[in-house]
């Protein structure tokens, strides 16, 4: 009996110390400036940003998917391919384009130095609050562990904005904390992740775009099981490019002339039929703006066309169509197309927004927000007491 008051002791007294540790790690990666956010501002102004302005029909449409995970060396592996064996699976699918981008690692491309595009997931943390970096030499290993503010979240993009080309914000409807109230201040991302969860609404984007964060929108698979037809080739991008060197694929990203797929599962495990499907998907023809007005044109009868606006709201809704128009309103702050199709495909394209063209190039601003250095001391004066009290306590347990 009293062996076994010893052990469980024993057991307790690890627990206690693995749960104080723990504790500690969180503390010590709280670390975070406290920022003051404006408060939202729609977009104004009395042009209108057209995404496809530089639209170039030799060069359209390349398929891409930028966030893919492949096997690296060591023990933590999320997918059980190398890169080349994934890049096999996504080739005979149709991808013009495609980048590695593993968990805070820099992946080379498996057989072609000239298609290197140095991409990461950024993140460790246990509300998957993670984003893609493209352009970066080196892995930022900063995280915060639990980011639960949004201060927090803006540190990130500021750190990692200094270092990277682009940066994309992942799956927001699978990352814990998304609010309304945190889309509408946090900002610094060039992309937003689109269609990551059941829904194809993409109420998130239209929570930032109504704030005036400009961004423009990708949806990839996040894959990590290429064998598998239900996770594979289930959303994709198409781009107007001319190659699928960084440099173009780079100026593409940041130019918008681009749009977004959902794609069912074609077959339901049948690959023959996901593989004939996916290399002829309906596609958008021509998108553009005009006297005011915004359209778009498919190659294939579409149930409805939806454009959305400021506050998610359905400025236009069109039925059993490939086309449509919508004159922009002077009350409309932004307006972006979404196309559902009979076959379950659903198109998203980069949205049209107000901004003025003799003071910058695009809606998109430079950050808006500033630190608040009394916060900002007695946030981290607040984490530093809580680190000693739990180290204290660590001592205490350690030594009993």
């Amino acid at each position: 009996m009293k062996f076994i008051k010893k052990v469980l002791r024993a057991l307790l007294k690890a627990l206690t110390a693995i749960i104080l540790v723990a504790l500690m790690a969180v503390t010590v990666t709280s670390v975070s400036p406290i920022y003051d956010f404006k408060e939202p501002e729609p977009f104004s102004g009395p042009d209108i940003f057209n995404p496809y302005r530089n639209i170039d029909t030799a060069h359209c449409w390349k398929k891409a998917n930028f966030h893919v995970h492949t096997r690296v060396k060591g023990i933590f592996n999320e997918c059980e391919y190398w890169p080349a064996e994934v890049y096999e699976f996504l080739d005979k699918l149709g991808y013009d384009i495609m980048t590695f981008s593993n968990h805070n690692e820099l992946t080379t491309h498996p057989f072609d130095s000239t298609l290197q595009v140095n991409v990461y997931e950024h993140g460790y943390n246990l509300f998957k609050y993670h984003k893609l970096v493209f352009g970066s030499k080196d892995v930022n290993r900063f995280d915060n562990l639990l980011p639960l503010l949004a201060s927090q979240k803006q540190f990130q993009l500021w750190l990692l904005g200094k270092e990277s080309d682009i940066i994309q914000y992942n799956h927001p409807l699978r990352t814990t904390g998304t609010s309304k109230s945190h889309m509408e201040k946090v900002s610094g991302y060039d992309i937003m992740e689109l269609d990551c969860g059941k829904s194809t609404e993409n109420e998130f984007w239209d929570w930032a775009l109504s704030a005036g964060h400009y961004s423009f929108g990708l949806a990839n698979d996040d894959l990590h099981y290429p064998d598998r037809t239900t996770k594979i080739a289930r959303r994709c991008n198409f781009l107007c490019t001319p190659s699928a060197t960084y440099e173009d694929i780079k100026e593409c990203l940041l130019d918008g002339c681009y749009y977004s797929m959902r794609i069912p599962d074609y077959g339901n495990g049948d690959w023959e039929i996901k593989t004939d499907k996916n290399l002829d998907l309906p596609r958008i023809e021509n998108i553009g703006f005009r006297d005011s007005t915004i359209f778009i044109s498919l190659s294939a009868k579409a149930d409805s066309i939806k454009v959305f606006g400021q506050n998610h709201s359905t400025l236009l809704l069109k039925k059993d169509t490939s086309y449509a128009e919508y004159t922009i309103q002077p009350g409309d702050s932004y307006a972006r197309f979404t196309a559902y199709l009979p076959g379950g495909e659903v198109i998203y394209s980069n949205p049209f927004a107000r901004y003025d063209a003799k003071i910058s190039d695009s809606p998109k601003k430079v950050p808006s927000y500033s630190v608040n250095i009394a916060l900002t001391i007695l946030f981290n004066t607040a984490l530093l007491g809580l680190l000693a009290l739990l180290f204290a306590l660590l001592c205490k347990v350690i030594r009993r």
